[in-house]
């Protein structure tokens, strides 16, 4: 039997916290209220039926061959044109969904014992991607209205063990739905820019407001000290894996030298498809029908938690967009210790402690509301709420 010696940097590598609990939805009857997974009524089928078509057709053969490892052309300009500030499609680098993009920009950026500033909580993919890099993730006290910049200076350290990169995401924020106001938006760019410290602005959810769009993102007010990471994941589908990366040019060359490495290249029939559907408009037309389908099923969990949780001291975010609500249990309920009794009753989330970088608050929990539906939201939030009374009930 082969004894196979492993990196040291495998042991940093974790099962996904989110990926491990969507096994459980596998169980017959089971609501999850624990993936961001879009909710597939949005999934534009007959545009994308046409635009393979079309591809094929087109330029079948150039399709299926080896391609650019910077992206389809095409596609990077209409990247460049969608973006509200100057871009040169030249600092567009397409990558396999945005988690690739959190990928290459660790292995670019990222030392170990490097610090690394992130929001709290923070998305838990981002950890995992920079995780092999085996830097030290500080996190930065953080409010309703984004990371307060008194303790991102204080924390941003000083000569050998100043912080390589801060890592935010200002709209909608996974896990917990809040957005970085504008003035928090301004003197955070202004700070970052006078430590020198460069910002990575993830922004997979700022399409999908329900009300009025988020402020101007941070990259627009500094773009030579920002990467901006974008999706086409939550407006159009994940599976396609199409993601993209806005580099100063002083940054992007090396950050395609990962690319190279890791892929050569994004699929490049993938890339053409989305081009072909995204042409003449398209996302201005869709994205719409999208925030109003996630803004029903919002005002449902949000009704449905105000009914289901009266008498407990049980908190709640109150998402302006995206996927995501956050929730803090009452004083002595721990969420991984909740789940079990939750899936009992047939709901599954997500606790909370795996999206903070350091001292997890253990009585958090994400939900998702685009999923499920309007009945099903109903039924998964009485029955946590029963799970959290019985949970209480046994002390």
């Amino acid at each position: 039997m082969t004894n196979w010696t492993l990196a040291a940097r495998a042991a940093t590598m974790n099962p996904s916290a989110i990926r491990e609990i969507l096994k459980l939805t596998d169980k017959p009857g089971i609501i999850s209220l624990a993936g961001g997974l879009p909710s597939p009524k949005a999934f534009p089928l007959n545009e994308f039926t046409a635009a393979c078509n079309t591809v094929m057709a087109r330029d079948g053969a150039a399709a299926l061959q080896y391609a650019t490892s910077e992206g389809y052309a095409p596609l990077r300009q209409a990247v460049a044109d969608m973006l509200p500030w100057a871009v040169d499609p030249d600092q567009v680098l397409i990558t396999t969904g945005s988690q690739q993009a959190l990928d290459l920009i660790g292995k670019v950026l990222l030392d170990k014992d490097s610090r690394m500033l992130v929001e709290t909580p923070t998305y838990l993919g981002a950890l995992q991607a920079f995780a092999p890099q085996e830097p030290i993730a500080v996190s930065v006290a953080s409010d309703d209205d984004g990371i307060l910049v008194d303790d991102f200076a204080a924390q941003a350290g000083t000569g050998t063990n100043k912080a390589r990169l801060a890592y935010v995401l200002p709209n909608f924020q996974n896990p917990t739905g809040r957005t970085m106001t504008e003035a928090r938006r301004a003197a955070l760019v202004a700070k970052a820019a006078e430590l020198d410290i460069p910002l990575i602005e993830d922004n997979p959810y700022g399409d999908l407001w329900f009300g009025e769009a988020p402020p101007a993102p941070l990259t627009a007010r500094n773009p030579d000290g920002c990467i901006y990471m974008g999706s086409f994941s939550k407006v159009l589908a994940p599976g396609l894996r199409i993601g993209f990366i806005v580099a100063p040019k002083a940054i992007y060359p090396k950050l395609l030298q990962a690319k190279q490495a890791a892929d050569l290249h994004t699929p490049g029939f993938n890339q053409r498809v989305v081009a072909e559907v995204i042409k003449d408009g398209f996302l201005d037309r869709h994205v719409p029908t999208i925030r109003a389908l996630y803004k029903q099923q919002r005002d449902t969990m949000l009704a449905a938690l105000e009914h289901g949780m009266a008498g407990l001291d049980v908190k709640w975010t109150r998402p302006a967009g995206g996927m995501f609500l956050w929730v803090r249990l009452p004083e002595g309920v721990n969420a991984q210790a909740l789940l079990p009794e939750a899936v009992e009753r047939n709901v599954a989330f997500v606790p909370g402690a795996p999206f903070y970088a350091d001292h997890p608050d253990t009585r958090t929990l994400r939900l998702s509301y685009v999923t499920a539906t309007s009945d099903e939201i109903r039924t998964a939030i009485a029955a946590l709420a029963a799970a959290i009374r019985a949970h209480q009930a046994r002390g």
